[in-house]
Protein backbone atom coordinates (compact mmCIF):
# COMPACT_ATOMS: atom_id res chain seq x y z
CA UNK A 1 0.00 0.00 0.00
CA UNK A 2 2.97 2.39 0.79
CA UNK A 3 4.20 1.41 -2.76
CA UNK A 4 1.03 2.83 -4.34
CA UNK A 5 0.32 5.79 -2.09
CA UNK A 6 3.80 6.99 -3.06
CA UNK A 7 3.19 6.29 -6.60
CA UNK A 8 0.05 8.20 -6.47
CA UNK A 9 1.73 11.57 -4.51
CA UNK A 10 4.22 11.50 -7.31
CA UNK A 11 1.71 11.45 -10.23
CA UNK A 12 -0.32 14.44 -8.20
CA UNK A 13 2.80 16.86 -7.37
CA UNK A 14 4.05 15.98 -11.10
CA UNK A 15 1.08 17.68 -12.35
CA UNK A 16 -0.43 20.11 -10.24
CA UNK A 17 1.06 23.32 -8.28
CA UNK A 18 0.56 25.34 -5.47
CA UNK A 19 -1.65 27.45 -6.91
CA UNK A 20 -4.38 25.00 -8.43
CA UNK A 21 -7.87 23.91 -7.70
CA UNK A 22 -8.20 20.88 -6.97
CA UNK A 23 -11.27 18.94 -5.74
CA UNK A 24 -11.37 15.39 -4.94
CA UNK A 25 -14.75 13.13 -5.41
CA UNK A 26 -14.48 11.24 -2.42
CA UNK A 27 -12.70 8.24 -1.26
CA UNK A 28 -9.60 10.12 -0.80
CA UNK A 29 -8.37 7.92 2.00
CA UNK A 30 -8.32 4.08 3.37
CA UNK A 31 -6.16 5.38 5.96
CA UNK A 32 -6.48 6.77 9.72
CA UNK A 33 -7.39 10.06 10.57
CA UNK A 34 -3.26 10.49 11.19
CA UNK A 35 -2.21 8.60 7.87
CA UNK A 36 -5.02 10.95 5.56
CA UNK A 37 -3.20 14.08 6.97
CA UNK A 38 -0.06 12.67 6.54
CA UNK A 39 -1.04 12.41 3.03
CA UNK A 40 -2.97 15.97 2.54
CA UNK A 41 0.20 17.54 4.05
CA UNK A 42 2.31 15.60 1.11
CA UNK A 43 -0.56 16.66 -1.77
CA UNK A 44 0.32 20.12 -3.73
CA UNK A 45 -2.73 22.44 -4.65
CA UNK A 46 -5.77 24.17 -3.08
CA UNK A 47 -8.14 20.89 -2.34
CA UNK A 48 -11.46 20.75 -2.17
CA UNK A 49 -13.70 17.43 -0.94
CA UNK A 50 -16.88 16.06 -2.08
CA UNK A 51 -17.55 13.74 0.46
CA UNK A 52 -17.61 9.82 -0.43
CA UNK A 53 -18.79 6.53 1.69
CA UNK A 54 -15.09 5.44 2.66
CA UNK A 55 -14.23 9.38 4.07
CA UNK A 56 -14.71 8.11 7.46
CA UNK A 57 -11.52 9.46 8.72
CA UNK A 58 -13.36 12.93 8.09
CA UNK A 59 -15.62 11.98 11.58
CA UNK A 60 -12.42 11.43 14.03
CA UNK A 61 -11.50 14.04 15.90
CA UNK A 62 -8.00 14.08 15.21
CA UNK A 63 -8.39 14.92 11.39
CA UNK A 64 -7.22 18.04 10.20
CA UNK A 65 -9.94 19.56 7.97
CA UNK A 66 -7.46 22.88 7.65
CA UNK A 67 -6.23 21.22 4.78
CA UNK A 68 -9.31 21.54 2.73
CA UNK A 69 -11.37 24.79 1.44
CA UNK A 70 -14.71 22.85 1.62
CA UNK A 71 -15.87 19.46 2.35
CA UNK A 72 -19.24 18.13 0.92
CA UNK A 73 -21.19 15.78 0.00
CA UNK A 74 -21.82 17.90 -3.83
CA UNK A 75 -21.32 20.93 -5.06
CA UNK A 76 -22.09 22.89 -8.49
CA UNK A 77 -19.19 24.93 -10.01
CA UNK A 78 -18.32 26.75 -13.37
CA UNK A 79 -15.42 25.81 -15.61
CA UNK A 80 -15.21 27.49 -18.85
CA UNK A 81 -18.93 28.63 -19.41
CA UNK A 82 -20.27 25.14 -18.01
CA UNK A 83 -21.75 23.32 -15.18
CA UNK A 84 -20.09 21.14 -13.51
CA UNK A 85 -22.02 18.58 -11.32
CA UNK A 86 -19.81 17.10 -8.87
CA UNK A 87 -20.82 14.28 -6.49
CA UNK A 88 -19.31 10.87 -5.71
CA UNK A 89 -22.13 8.91 -6.79
CA UNK A 90 -23.45 9.04 -10.30
CA UNK A 91 -26.49 11.38 -10.49
CA UNK A 92 -28.27 9.90 -13.87
CA UNK A 93 -30.79 12.59 -13.83
CA UNK A 94 -28.41 15.86 -12.90
CA UNK A 95 -29.20 19.32 -12.75
CA UNK A 96 -28.52 21.16 -16.29
CA UNK A 97 -28.53 17.59 -18.25
CA UNK A 98 -30.47 19.12 -21.09
CA UNK A 99 -28.44 22.40 -21.52
CA UNK A 100 -26.30 22.89 -24.63
CA UNK A 101 -24.74 26.07 -25.93
CA UNK A 102 -24.88 27.53 -29.05
CA UNK A 103 -23.41 25.30 -30.97
CA UNK A 104 -24.69 22.07 -29.39
CA UNK A 105 -21.84 21.85 -26.72
CA UNK A 106 -22.65 20.40 -23.77
CA UNK A 107 -23.05 23.28 -21.29
CA UNK A 108 -23.46 20.64 -18.21
CA UNK A 109 -21.10 17.73 -17.25
CA UNK A 110 -21.78 15.36 -14.51
CA UNK A 111 -18.68 13.95 -12.58
CA UNK A 112 -18.50 11.04 -10.28
CA UNK A 113 -16.61 8.14 -8.80
CA UNK A 114 -18.17 5.48 -6.52
CA UNK A 115 -18.66 2.63 -9.05
CA UNK A 116 -14.97 2.68 -10.11
CA UNK A 117 -14.37 0.25 -12.92
CA UNK A 118 -17.02 -2.50 -11.88
CA UNK A 119 -20.42 -4.37 -13.17
CA UNK A 120 -22.27 -0.63 -12.24
CA UNK A 121 -20.18 1.58 -14.31
CA UNK A 122 -20.61 -0.68 -17.66
CA UNK A 123 -24.68 -0.87 -16.40
CA UNK A 124 -24.14 3.17 -16.14
CA UNK A 125 -22.59 3.24 -19.86
CA UNK A 126 -25.57 1.11 -21.02
CA UNK A 127 -28.44 3.44 -19.59
CA UNK A 128 -25.87 6.71 -21.37
CA UNK A 129 -26.28 4.94 -24.30
CA UNK A 130 -29.93 4.53 -24.38
CA UNK A 131 -29.97 8.20 -23.09
CA UNK A 132 -28.05 9.32 -25.82
CA UNK A 133 -30.62 7.70 -28.47
CA UNK A 134 -33.49 8.91 -27.03
CA UNK A 135 -35.11 11.98 -29.24
CA UNK A 136 -37.46 14.47 -27.36
CA UNK A 137 -39.09 17.74 -28.49
CA UNK A 138 -37.00 21.10 -27.23
CA UNK A 139 -38.46 24.03 -25.75
CA UNK A 140 -38.15 25.17 -29.57
CA UNK A 141 -40.08 22.18 -31.52
CA UNK A 142 -36.72 20.56 -32.72
CA UNK A 143 -36.14 16.80 -32.00
CA UNK A 144 -33.18 15.89 -30.65
CA UNK A 145 -30.86 13.75 -28.85
CA UNK A 146 -31.27 13.70 -24.83
CA UNK A 147 -27.52 14.19 -23.88
CA UNK A 148 -25.95 12.75 -21.37
CA UNK A 149 -22.63 13.65 -19.74
CA UNK A 150 -21.87 11.82 -16.95
CA UNK A 151 -18.00 11.37 -16.55
CA UNK A 152 -16.43 8.63 -14.06
CA UNK A 153 -13.34 10.12 -12.86
CA UNK A 154 -11.64 6.78 -11.47
CA UNK A 155 -8.19 7.66 -10.69
CA UNK A 156 -6.89 4.39 -12.32
CA UNK A 157 -8.75 6.00 -15.83
CA UNK A 158 -6.24 8.53 -15.07
CA UNK A 159 -3.41 6.78 -14.05
CA UNK A 160 -3.41 8.81 -11.01
CA UNK A 161 -3.12 12.28 -12.60
CA UNK A 162 -5.69 14.79 -11.52
CA UNK A 163 -7.31 15.82 -14.31
CA UNK A 164 -8.90 18.87 -16.28
CA UNK A 165 -12.44 19.07 -16.42
CA UNK A 166 -11.35 19.31 -20.50
CA UNK A 167 -8.19 16.64 -19.73
CA UNK A 168 -11.63 14.11 -18.46
CA UNK A 169 -13.93 14.62 -21.36
CA UNK A 170 -11.03 13.54 -23.33
CA UNK A 171 -10.14 10.79 -20.88
CA UNK A 172 -13.88 9.27 -21.34
CA UNK A 173 -14.34 9.71 -24.91
CA UNK A 174 -10.72 7.73 -25.01
CA UNK A 175 -11.99 5.12 -22.80
CA UNK A 176 -15.36 4.35 -24.42
CA UNK A 177 -14.00 4.65 -27.37
CA UNK A 178 -15.88 7.70 -29.11
CA UNK A 179 -14.75 10.36 -31.09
Amino acid sequence: MLEMNEYMIKKWNGKVSQKDDVVILGDLSWGNAEETNSLLKRLKGKLYLIQGNHDRYLKKQNMELSRFEWVKPYEEMMDNRRKVILCHYPIICYNGQYRLDEEGKPRTYMLYGHVHDTTDQRLIEQFQDVIRRTEVVDAAGIRRAIPSNMINCFCKYSDYEPLTLDEWIECDKKRRGTK
